[in-house]
């Protein structure tokens, strides 16, 4: 299904570390709005898209996310390695490294651990993707606070950055689907109305032979 490459979607060489940063950063490891939620509901919804195309969509944007999570995990890494115990209590993490250690563990900012509740899906492609938008512009505002949160490490700024802007592109991208899903199901309906002579008048075309013999 997948073709692996063995680096990082973006590099990612963050020079000084801060755990302080990773308490915050790790929510978009596994916190509601985060690259694992978003990965496991696209990869999810994916199989009651009603064609090809939109299928495919949900596929590659959620083998992207994690991609995404992949980074995250790195930037968290990074922040917290070669930490001292003083630093870890001082950035308030100390409950986190009593479970944990300074592994990377799927959690939110606040220190609830990642829940399957986070995932929609409702057998429902207009939901489902009505959801993806809402999802992935949570997830923009997100990066945009921690950005604000990591002004002072430009490391980690840029590669924060950069994810903002995949969440941006995967909104378009959806929007697209939805568009094209909806435009979909209005051409499966078909509405005949007879007007109680041989003549069947088709009121809404189910597709293009429909429309076809509709004209002629």
């Amino acid at each position: 299904m997948w073709t692996y490459n063995k680096m990082l979607q973006y590099p990612i060489n963050i020079k000084q570390k801060d755990p302080r940063l990773a308490k915050w950063i790790i929510s978009q490891y596994g916190g509601p709005d985060g690259e694992l939620a978003a990965s496991l509901r696209y990869l999810s919804q994916r199989f009651g898209m009603p064609d090809t195309r939109s299928k495919a969509v949900l596929n590659d944007i959620g083998t992207e996310e994690l991609a995404h999570l992949e980074m995250v995990g790195t930037i968290v890494h990074q922040l917290t390695k070669d930490a001292s115990i003083e630093e870890i209590e001082k950035a308030g993490l100390g409950d986190y490294y009593t479970d944990h250690g300074v592994d990377v563990y799927p959690s939110s900012a606040s220190g609830v651990p990642f829940t399957a509740a986070y995932i929609a899906a409702k057998s429902d492609p207009i939901a489902n993707l009505q959801e993806d938008l809402a999802a992935e512009q949570k997830a923009r505002a997100t990066y945009e606070k921690l950005i604000d949160l990591s002004r002072d490490n430009p490391d980690v700024v840029d590669a924060l950055r950069y994810l903002r802007q995949r969440e941006i592109v995967h909104f378009q991208r959806f929007g697209e689907t939805l568009r094209g899903v909806q435009d979909l199901l209005m051409q499966k309906r078909c509405f005949m109305m007879n007007d109680g002579t041989s003549n069947a008048k088709l009121l809404t075309p189910c597709n293009a032979e429909a429309k076809s013999e509709n004209n002629d």
